[in-house]
Order: structure tokens, then C-alpha cells, then sequence
């Protein structure tokens, strides 16, 4: 892939970051993440991986890479997430708490460099 198309891939990936992290949870996804296997944050999963297909078709991943990036995403994804709700919720901290907005900065760093590594997997 050419360093543009690779980087309207990387912006592709925080497009559906954007989508999947905050247009399409709602407060079923956002009360069940932090529950392990819950049908919440495997939800948000799908909405993750579902928004993910078209960018690795696009970007012509297939074969083994194309599933190996596709579930790996998936599980860092998920643990990312869970990880940080459980960690809000054992110490309490909501939107108020300069803690909270520490955690939510790392989670959403931790999601973009999720992204950088696919997208240097792919170029590699």
C-alpha cells in the first residue's frame, strides 16, 4: 500500500472508532461492559468488528491476516474497555473525578495505538 493509502486507512480506523465508541453505544453497551462475556460488551464488540470489515476488504487484507487482525482487534478491544470500567467501578470515579478523565485519556490512547499496530501489520 502506498503511505496515503495507508494513512486514509489509519483515519478510516479512528472514523469507526469515533462510530463504534460513541454514535452507536448506548446505555445498555455502557452499564454491561464491565461484566465479563455480558451480551452488553459483547455487543459493543460486533458494532467494533462489524464497522472493521469494510476497512481491512478495502485495504485488501484476506486469508489468515484478515481474521487474525479482525478477532485480535476484538479481544484487545474488549479488554481495554472492561478493564477500564471495572477500574471506575471498584473506585467510584464518574465524570467529576479527575481520575476518571486520566483512565478515559489512556482507554482512548490505548484504542488509537491498537490502530497504529494494525495498520503497520498491514504495511509490513
Amino acid at each position: 500500500m502506498t503511505d496515503l493509502a495507508l494513512l486514509l486507512l489509519l483515519a478510516g480506523f479512528q472514523v469507526k472508532h469515533v462510530l463504534g465508541d460513541y454514535v452507536l453505544q448506548n446505555a445498555y453497551i455502557l452499564e454491561h461492559r464491565r461484566i465479563w462475556g455480558h451480551p452488553g460488551g459483547l455487543l459493543h464488540i460486533a458494532i467494533h468488528a462489524a464497522l472493521t470489515l469494510p476497512l481491512l476488504i478495502a485495504a485488501g487484507v484476506h486469508g489468515e491476516l484478515f481474521f487474525t487482525i479482525l478477532i485480535g482487534e476484538a479481544v484487545v478491544h474488549y479488554h481495554i474497555d472492561w478493564t477500564k470500567d471495572n477500574i471506575l467501578h471498584r473506585f467510584g470515579w464518574g465524570p467529576t473525578d479527575r481520575q476518571y478523565w486520566w483512565l478515559s485519556g489512556i482507554d482512548q490512547m490505548l484504542h488509537q495505538f491498537t490502530y497504529l499496530v494494525i495498520v503497520g501489520v498491514i504495511a509490513a
